[in-house]
């Protein structure tokens, strides 16, 4: 016996009951099996006496039987009504004393019907770059900027030198906590240091000395200075500038060509450069794809999904920090502050299960291949890389994601009004102006 009830748009109670003699009679049955291999002392295995059986494992098998029988009741109910239950429903008992069965409630919440919007009036704009010998340039430039060294130099120090001091710190005549260093290095407009101090430096010659009040910001991370003005006495010590190696031969073989050819250099960045390119233009219509999804599908989700896949971020961010070195061990991750994102997340992967289904969106073989042969192009033995990926299922099964995931954002954009706009390579690419 059974009985529905609606609690919410997601939410579902179901009041069932089982007979006793049905319980009574599992017991009987479970006990009985038991009886055949258990052992107690002073009796051979499968000769201990019904009634004694019944004495030390009768509770046991009562739950278990009581357990069976709830869920089997439950299951008959949720696929006869075609429930598609979210998470783990909450049995509830009841008050069923003078009845002849056993009374629950199930309490659960069941997946929303999604129907997939006409996303034809919705905008997704896709940024267009073409890498030139320009972007080329300027990656060269970068990379050669990573390589930069340092010469001393005898002339007063300019910015972006490095130079090494000596300074000593005081507040009102005391020095104060992390205000002295010896033989400290920095770059001048490099950022370790305050715009103030750095400012203080230029100008300055080697074994020159200079002494200058400083405020530091309201907001500044030691509590103790912020906001506080205090004086500096600084003592230059050494001037380097900063010298960038040529794109040369020697260069070249930095970036891994064996035979210094600087024209192969070349074509091998403006490659990855397009690879990178590709990868960051499909980032952008794929999250603009994901906003539009959103947008047109206002659903409702299971709370209790949410709470899952809250639990999984914080779990995911706890071994990232560990990753990183740090000790999670007194460190309160909370799921609750993951929520918004599991939101989001729970929304879209509803979405975009019931958009594969009904518009046919899984990926194929061939597709899988050739995202597979993409992530290998970029190292120095392909072929590795995807047997790698084929010898194990799960390696598979996350490209398969990632082709299902193109698979949705092509739908998307090909039934949405898509602009194709040219897009900066600085902006693209993140780089600071």
């Amino acid at each position: 016996m059974s009985n529905q009830v609606t609690v919410s748009a997601l939410e579902r109670r179901i009041d069932m009951s089982v007979p006793l003699a049905e319980i009574d009679k599992d017991v009987e049955a479970r006990l009985k099996k038991m009886a055949r291999t258990v052992k107690m002392p002073g009796f051979r295995p499968g000769k201990v006496p019904y009634r004694m059986v019944a004495q030390s494992y009768g509770p046991q098998a009562r739950s278990e039987a009581i357990g069976a029988a709830v869920e089997k009741a439950l299951g008959e109910q949720i696929r006869a009504q075609s429930l598609r239950v979210a998470g783990y429903p909450n049995i509830e008992p009841k008050d069923a004393s003078g009845t002849d069965a056993l009374e629950f409630t199930a309490v659960f919440e069941v997946y929303p019907e999604i129907v997939i919007a006409d996303v034809s009036g919705q905008e997704v704009e896709r940024p267009q770059l073409s890498v030139t010998d320009a972007e080329v340039d300027k990656t060269l430039d970068v990379l050669r900027k990573q390589r930069t060294t340092f010469v001393p130099v005898e002339r007063a120090a300019q910015d972006a030198d490095r130079v090494v001091v000596d300074f000593t710190g005081r507040k009102d005549g005391e020095e104060f906590e992390g205000g002295k260093a010896v033989d400290f290095a920095f770059v001048i407009g490099g950022g370790q240091m305050l715009k103030d101090f750095e400012t203080a430096v230029l100008g300055l010659v080697a074994g020159e000395s200079k002494t200058f009040d400083m405020t530091f910001p309201a907001d500044y991370h030691a509590t103790h200075l912020a906001g506080q003005t205090v004086q500096f006495e600084v003592v230059l010590k050494k001037v380097e500038e900063p010298k960038l190696p040529e794109v040369d031969a020697e260069f070249a073989k930095s970036l891994g060509i064996v035979d210094g050819d600087v024209a192969k250099m070349r074509e091998e960045v403006k490659a990855n450069l397009e690879r990178e390119v590709k990868r960051r233009i499909q980032a952008k219509v794929k999250e603009r794809v994901m906003n539009v999804l959103i947008e047109t599908h206002p659903i409702e989700v299971p709370k209790a999904l949410v709470e899952q896949e809250s639990a999984q971020l914080a779990e995911n961010a706890k071994k990232d920090f560990e990753a990183r070195g740090m000790k999670t061990k007194d460190l309160p991750i909370e799921p609750a502050w993951f929520a918004e994102q599991a939101v989001r997340r729970v929304k879209l992967g509803l979405i975009m299960s019931e958009l594969v289904k009904s518009k046919e969106l899984h990926a194929k073989p061939e597709q899988i291949r050739a995202i597979i042969e993409d992530f290998a192009a970029s190292y120095e033995d392909p072929s590795e890389v995807v047997s790698w990926y084929y010898s194990q299922p799960q390696r598979l099964a996350q490209a398969e994601a990632l082709v299902i995931e193109d698979n949705v954002v092509q739908w998307v954009v090909s039934n949405a009004k898509t602009t194709d706009v040219t897009a900066s390579f600085d902006d693209l690419m993140g780089n600071a102006a």
